[in-house]
């Protein structure tokens, strides 16, 4: 009997310490994954903007003079803002440039930099909002021309929300003027923030 109970003891323990190891095992691999996976409410800096998004997208040279090029740019309804712009920038071959523009969004999202996170919190904006205000300017990141603009965008109560913009599709229309100078401008990384910012010094 005691022998049975004995047994029977070590398959308990047995039992339990296979469990043990499978609970820990679990809480591992979870913590992981927690880890790896990136927050659907974040963007990485280094994300890549996607291109052939805007396809309605009208460029007119107006004037060049000295090597600097004024262009109109007007993006159409259903048109991607980032898309259409860093289409535009690898066409053209634009190394350096400022711009501004008008017009409105059917959606659109922004963003704010947490420098804790080193990453993005995404600001979605899912209704047809006036577009206030966009500047922005392109720069060099290596041999590539990376759009950066920021924009201020006006609800139908007339209240504004702004950021960084990530993301945007036009309706009606989008009317952006660009200077273009012969002059490039490059991109470094800066360690402090991973964000790659434009340093004027460097040639």
């Amino acid at each position: 009997m005691k022998n049975i109970m004995k047994r029977y003891l070590n398959q308990l323990l047995l039992v339990a310490l296979i469990a043990s190891a499978f609970v820990v095992t679990m809480l591992n691999t979870k913590a992981q994954q927690s880890q790896t996976t990136p927050d659907a409410g974040y963007l990485s800096p280094t994300a890549p903007v996607a291109t052939g998004k805007a396809p309605g997208m009208k460029v007119r040279l107006i004037s060049e003079s000295g090597g600097v090029k004024n262009y109109v740019i007007v993006l159409g309804k259903g048109d991607e803002v980032m898309s259409g712009l860093t289409d535009f920038a690898k066409e053209n071959k634009i190394t350096s440039a400022r711009f501004s523009a008008i017009g409105a969004f059917s959606r659109a999202t922004v963003a704010w930099f947490d420098e804790s996170r080193k990453e993005f919190k995404l600001i979605p904006i899912q209704e047809q909002v006036e577009l206030v205000s966009m500047i922005g300017d392109i720069a060099l990141s290596g041999s590539q021309p990376v759009v950066h603009t920021h924009v201020a965008l006006a609800s139908s109560d007339g209240t504004l929300r702004g950021g960084h913009l990530i993301e945007a599709n036009v309706f009606p229309t989008l009317e952006l003027f660009l200077t273009a100078y012969p002059a490039s401008l490059h991109k470094q990384f800066d360690p402090a923030t991973t964000l790659k910012l434009i340093d004027p010094t460097l040639k």
